[in-house]
């Protein structure tokens, strides 16, 4: 996993957290438990692309068809 790969991921975990008013270890505990970490790191290449809100509305929607649910 390159640095850039991991400063996404890191970018995401915080702006989830944001989002949702989490901190970032519960946001980031959410995202491993439904997949979304994974889903950064196979799909970084498009994903990246995205703006952050884009990327976060898909982390929204993987979750939730993994079983998670936020509001």
């Amino acid at each position: 996993m390159s640095k850039y790969e991991i400063s996404f991921i890191n970018l995401c975990i915080r702006e989830f957290a944001r989002r949702f008013d989490l901190t970032r270890q519960a946001a980031y505990e959410y995202l491993h438990a439904y997949q979304g970490i994974e889903f950064l790191i196979e799909f970084y290449d498009v994903e990246h692309l995205q703006s952050v809100e884009e990327t976060l509305d898909d982390l929204v929607v993987l979750c939730g068809k993994n079983g998670g649910h936020l509001s």
